[in-house]
């Protein structure tokens, strides 16, 4: 009783943090909304109570301290107290995004988040790619559009979440990278079409809670566990389907925000940006089909004794993921 009591009080504070930055008008607010998230979540790594979770969580916070320390002397130094991106000369610009890609984990200063996320379990990685990046992508609307840099931040995001992924055996290096990826597209959406990067986090959040619920379920972390992961055709296929809407592939639900970035990308005449963010997620597209590799070859062995009659609530999962895109190109 008293562990799931303290779980809660957690998570609570954990939403109440984030949604404290989101409802700030000051820069104070929002540091102080980004240390109550800190703390709370840092509990949450520590769960397992084993070495590396510990780890995990001491290397989690010096990270996000230093980020926070950044912000806190960009605030303090410029007398900044109201959130206008107007008052801001290009240094304190430069220094608040800096500590901004810190705690998002967004290159050059991605380098920790695939280490922490191989010390977690899968609750926690799941908290760590969707609702910690929360609160600095709502800081970060307020200064991008004034910011000239954050281009090279997002081609190099791709890159390096494409690159980084290859060599991966471990699940969640390789899902690490992808969020590193994936943040860089939220970006391109925020920078060009301000809101619709809430919609593209929405649908990232999605596609990754089924992804790590599986894992977590199955107790997989490594690709060469996926041979054995599923006894049915319809699971392997909600597989393959959720990790092809990961790499944004039409006419799958993980496309459609994808879609948007490059029309705004487009729009802006951003077309460098775009090639580069395209061929990266091309490269990032290779390591989800490596890890459903696996499923597919051995499905033809699988021993008739062993399947299951499927669930309706699998197909339904199958039908969310590819109905969306398909509704969005027939109205356009």
């Amino acid at each position: 009783m008293t562990k799931n009591t303290s779980k809660t009080l957690f998570l609570f504070m954990l939403m109440l943090s984030t949604m404290l930055v989101m409802s700030s008008n000051n820069w104070l607010s929002m540091w102080m909304g980004l240390e109550m998230n800190m703390m709370a979540f840092i509990p949450m790594i520590m769960k397992s109570k084993n070495n590396f979770s510990s780890e995990s969580s001491m290397m989690y916070f010096l990270i996000q301290s230093m980020g926070s320390m950044i912000l806190l002397l960009t605030v303090s130094t410029n007398s900044l107290i109201m959130m206008s991106p107007v008052m801001m000369n290009e240094s304190a610009m430069t220094l608040m995004t800096i500590s901004l890609l810190i705690k998002m984990g967004i290159a050059p200063f991605h380098m920790w988040m695939p280490e922490i996320m191989e010390k977690m379990n899968w609750n926690s990685c799941l908290l760590l790619m969707t609702w910690q990046k929360l609160a600095p992508m709502f800081i970060m609307t307020n200064i991008i559009k004034e910011n000239q840099w954050i281009t090279i931040n997002m081609m190099m995001s791709t890159v390096m979440g494409a690159i980084g992924g290859m060599n991966q055996t471990s699940l969640r290096k390789i899902l690490a990278y992808s969020s590193i990826s994936h943040s860089s597209w939220m970006l391109a959406c925020m920078k060009f079409e301000s809101y619709t990067w809430i919609m593209y986090f929405m649908v990232y959040s999605t596609i990754t809670a089924m992804l790590t619920m599986t894992f977590n379920k199955k107790s997989m972390f490594y690709i060469n566990q996926m041979n054995n992961m599923t006894n049915t055709t319809s699971e392997k296929m909600l597989m393959m389907t959720t990790m092809l809407s990961m790499g944004g592939m039409p006419p799958f639900m993980g496309f459609i925000p994808k879609w948007l970035a490059i029309q705004s990308m487009i729009n802006a005449n951003m077309i460098m940006t775009m090639t580069v963010m395209i061929l990266s997620n091309m490269i990032t597209l290779f390591y989800y089909l490596r890890m459903i590799t696996p499923m597919m070859l051995m499905s033809s062995i699988t021993n008739k004794w062993t399947q299951k009659k499927s669930s309706p609530m699998t197909s339904m999962m199958m039908l969310n993921l590819t109905l969306p895109t398909v509704l969005a190109l027939t109205l356009n």
